[in-house]
């Protein structure tokens, strides 16, 4: 059985120590070629922080995200997939009501797990939003 152990362990893999740092906190001199890669891959990470890209120049800072807002772009793609207004990356109007539907039924499921844990704004917001989605998306059902 001892033979069949050699043989294993020459079949295996090899473990190195790549790291930086010995146990005691010394340098090491061997791990030299994983710290270029570490310090090639951290000096691009600062070079991409530091040249903003084209999407936040047009934009600008986004909002600030909180419930009222989330429940607001919900409802926007929404009346996107509704029609009644255009998709701002082709600029057309696209309607898919199957997903308008979708959209409309995780609104409301928001609704129902939010219950009794929103403030009066935020849950006259949700119900007002759900009211007037549900009515264009009739209208658009009714226009087929």
């Amino acid at each position: 059985m001892a033979g069949e152990e050699e043989k294993k362990e020459g079949k295996g893999f090899t473990v190195q120590d790549r790291r930086r740092f010995s146990e005691t906190g010394d340098s090491r001199e061997d791990a030299g070629s994983s710290t270029d890669a570490v310090d090639s891959v951290e000096t691009k990470v600062a070079e991409d922080s530091q040249s903003p890209g084209k999407a936040d120049e047009q934009q600008g800072p986004l909002p600030e995200i909180n419930f009222s807002t989330f429940v607001i772009s919900l409802s926007t793609q929404a009346l996107m997939h509704l029609g009644e207004i255009a998709n701002p990356l082709t600029g057309k109007v696209e309607p898919d009501r199957l997903v308008a539907k979708q959209m409309i039924d995780i609104i409301g499921m928001l609704r129902e797990k939010t219950r009794g844990n929103l403030n009066s704004g935020e849950d006259r917001l949700i119900e007002d939003i759900l009211f007037d989605l549900r009515m264009k998306y009739v209208e658009a059902v009714k226009k087929k």
